[in-house]
């Protein structure tokens, strides 16, 4: 391929270009002209630049209509995946923004290298289609995960979260190696279209069962179904914001994307079936019994839950759940629904972990007793809270409801068709056990009365315009969702 190639193509990965210079530049402008400011100060020129590079990037992808292969062979930019960059550079903006207020006082430009190197690998691996490039991107959007969750010193439980984060991401990406070399050693390629017309010819031999299943174990841990979840409460807890917030929202987005494109393509001549009365081997009922015990394990300990920061992260492995159950039951149609509800869901999680963070230090801890009497101090931030978590439950007119309506109407359209019908009904009656925790903290925040000796909650300007806007996009999305439906089922 001539030079003149390699210069035509390099638009194509234009956004990573500009994210990975925004995460050198952010790097050496907090280590040359900022070394001698407050940490606050840094913190928020860091986020500012950061979130700044990011919209520019998302903007950028808005205005040019790309499509075609990156270095063929390697990746392949389709209007579904050039949407899905730009959801995650959106979810990446109030990332940055919420670590204005971060209790990081050291190493502030590392800090936010991490988190726009993280993004990144996400951006790569959405457009991947080459098994050895999965397998990298996977590592550069987890590996600065790895060392976000730990950067805060005051919370002595931070490391031992990163550690077991750390433990639990080696063993998930050995198996996901394991099963993607067991995949080459039988097509010899690299290639998923390539493998998916290999695979379709094999029987389903019992290594090739092994493949799949390791394969999904590995990604599995990336998107924290059950039982490969037992990482993420720590780490929702004990990590600092932005951490908590790119884990729940840009890191899962991505991670469904590529387990959507694995399960559609690579796999998808071994589905098997997952009839509640008739079983056969394959991506369904495996995927069918991930999301289903998601979903119970999920919404039940999150009922146990007195940190309401833990709370949101049982309730993100239940959301995980419901995710998965539109790819076990119809994995070719399954893109739009994932993308638009894995978009929805980052936004109202991000806000919800926003105020509690917020509570949390004002007020010393994010217990529910924390939050008594939030309404009549903060009314914007107590509605803004409401927003997110009712979203969260799937409550209209919010994003939420839409989104799981949307996602299990989706799963019901497989072929065959009504095939996961009980699993639906599993998530259905899940989702209504989840409103119990969810209006819990409402009732504190509105009921609750207000104790006398409360101090007013003290609340950066630039966190308070974000939860504003972030609440602003649910309501907006729940009421006309076709703005955003419209370009993710038609690529445009």
């Amino acid at each position: 391929m001539s030079s003149v190639d390699y210069l035509a193509q390099f638009q194509y990965v234009l956004p990573e270009v500009i994210v990975s210079l925004a995460a050198l530049a952010v790097l050496f402008l907090d280590r040359l002209a900022l070394r001698d400011q407050s940490p606050s100060l840094r913190a928020l020129i860091g986020a500012m630049f950061s979130a700044t590079a990011c919209f520019f990037a998302a903007f950028w992808m808005s205005q040019n209509k790309l499509e075609g292969s990156i270095a063929p062979s390697i990746a392949h930019l389709l209007p579904g995946t050039s949407l899905a960059k730009q959801l995650i550079l959106l979810l990446a903006i109030p990332t940055a923004l919420c670590a204005c207020d971060s209790k990081i006082r050291a190493h502030v430009g590392e800090f936010f290298a991490l988190i726009l190197l993280s993004t990144v690998g996400m951006l790569f691996l959405v457009s991947s289609e080459n098994l050895l490039m999965i397998f990298v991107c996977l590592e550069l959007a987890t590996l600065p995960l790895y060392l976000l969750a730990c950067f805060d010193k005051s919370d002595r439980r931070a490391p031992e979260a990163a550690l077991k984060y750390f433990l639990f991401g080696g063993m998930a990406a050995a198996f996901t190696l394991f099963g993607m070399s067991l995949i080459y050693g039988y097509t010899g390629s690299l290639q998923l279209p390539v493998i998916a017309q290999k695979l379709a010819k094999i029987g389903p031999e019992p290594l090739l069962l092994v493949a799949i299943t390791m394969t999904i174990a590995g990604f599995g841990f990336k998107i924290a179904v059950a039982p490969f979840h037992l990482w993420a409460p720590d780490v929702y807890e004990t990590a600092p914001l932005p951490t908590a917030a790119l884990v729940a929202a840009g890191s899962k987005l991505a991670s469904f994307v590529i387990l959507a494109r694995f399960t559609a393509l690579a796999f998808s001549g071994h589905r098997g079936t997952a009839f509640w009365d008739s079983w056969l081997p394959g991506t369904a009922p495996l995927l069918a019994i991930l999301a289903g015990s998601s979903i119970v394990i999920g919404n039940l300990v999150a009922l146990r839950q007195t940190s309401i920061r833990r709370l949101l992260a049982y309730s993100a492995i239940s959301h995980s759940g419901y995710m998965a159950v539109v790819i076990a039951g119809n994995p070719t149609d399954s893109l739009p629904s994932i993308l638009y509800y894995a978009f929805t869901y980052g936004l109202a999680t991000i806000g919800a972990f926003m105020v509690v963070t917020i509570v949390q230090s004002n007020r010393g801890n994010d217990a529910t007793g924390s939050f008594t009497g939030l309404s009549a101090q903060s009314p914007g931030i107590a509605l803004c809270l409401m927003c997110f978590l009712l979203s969260l439950a799937g409550i209209p007119p919010l994003a939420g409801f839409f989104g799981k309506f949307y996602l299990f109407g989706v799963a019901l359209r497989g072929k065959p068709s009504l095939e996961l019908l009980w699993l639906v009904i599993v998530a259905i009656g899940m989702s209504a056990v989840s409103l119990y925790y969810y209006v819990k903290i409402l009732k504190a925040a509105y009921v609750a009365p207000t104790p006398k000796d409360q101090q007013p909650l003290q609340i950066p300007p630039v966190l308070h315009v974000t939860l504003y806007l972030l609440a602003a996009a649910i309501l907006v999305l729940g009421l006309l969702p076709t703005l955003l439906l419209n370009r993710l089922t038609t690529g445009h």
